[in-house]
């Protein structure tokens, strides 16, 4: 009788041992299983996926291994079943990974082609814009004005004209000549042709009251002493201007400068003595 109590309590006491063992190992793998399912829901969330299954399979672990209650045999049957059932989910989840990584990458490689092609796009369309911004500068130049046969008159008060150098009792007015070159590349189109006279200084002869002004040279404004509005027809259309300056000029070196628009098109010199 006593032998047989003593191996029925050493039965109870080995399956106590086992039972126990069985709950310690259940919860070990739940706080592994645990570990696993933060681990997977981040590397879900960062591709993209649906981690909402994740999210409350781990809520339901975390619930079991706050739980302190005896656990009977029947209890840590569950939980073993859970740990199973959470393993497999695992397993699953580790094949939606494999699955939205080799998407993910052949998105990248997608969006890496497309990048290269937009990029080797706006090259050509920088290329392009350069080419079209030369060809236009090319042109721009091309269509310059440009001042042939320039020459210089003073012009007596009887009318007579000589050729510098001149004397200043025989100038009455200055009479500039020249004929526009032919430019097969510039637009028929409205002009505004300046001339002026500049003294030896540097210094613009120019009266306001007589017809002179100023215009515009690269942003900064710059006096003239005579203009005239043209039609340009290519045809080497022949100008005159005169400026009567009202006053003697000083003796000394003068230039006369054409201009059209905003830029010098022919220069000519006269001495006063």
């Amino acid at each position: 009788m006593l032998f047989r109590s003593y191996r029925e309590n050493k039965q109870v006491t080995s399956e106590l041992e086992e039972t126990t063992g069985d709950l310690t190992e259940a919860r070990s793998r739940m706080e592994e299983i645990k570990v696993e399912l933060d681990k997977k829901i981040a590397e879900i969330s960062e591709l993209g996926g649906n981690i909402e299954e994740l999210k409350k399979a781990k809520a339901e672990v975390e619930e079991t291994l706050k739980k302190n209650k005896a656990w009977s045999a029947k209890n840590i049957r569950e939980l073993k079943d859970k740990v199973q059932g959470y393993e497999k989910l695992l397993k699953l989840k580790d094949e939606e990974l494999e699955e939205l990584r080799s998407l993910n990458d052949a998105l990248y490689t997608e969006n890496n082609d497309l990048k290269v092609k937009q990029n080797n796009l706006n090259d050509s369309i920088n290329r392009i814009s350069r080419r079209r911004d030369e060809l236009a500068g090319k042109v721009a130049i091309a269509s310059q004005l440009r001042a042939e046969n320039i020459r210089v008159f003073s012009v007596s008060g009887t009318g007579r004209e000589r050729e510098s150098p001149f004397r200043n009792r025989q100038i009455e007015k200055i009479k500039v000549t020249f004929n526009l070159a032919e430019n097969k590349v510039a637009p028929i189109e409205g002009k505004k042709i300046f001339i002026r006279l500049l003294d030896e200084n540097g210094q613009v002869i120019f009266d306001v009251a007589r017809g002179s002004g100023s215009f515009k040279v690269d942003g900064r404004e710059e006096w003239y002493t005579s203009i005239q509005e043209i039609l340009f027809d290519n045809t080497r259309q022949n100008l005159t201007f005169f400026y009567e300056k009202g006053t003697e000029y000083a003796s000394g070196n003068y230039t006369v400068e054409a201009w059209a628009d905003n830029y010098k098109i022919g220069t000519a010199a006269f001495i006063v003595k």
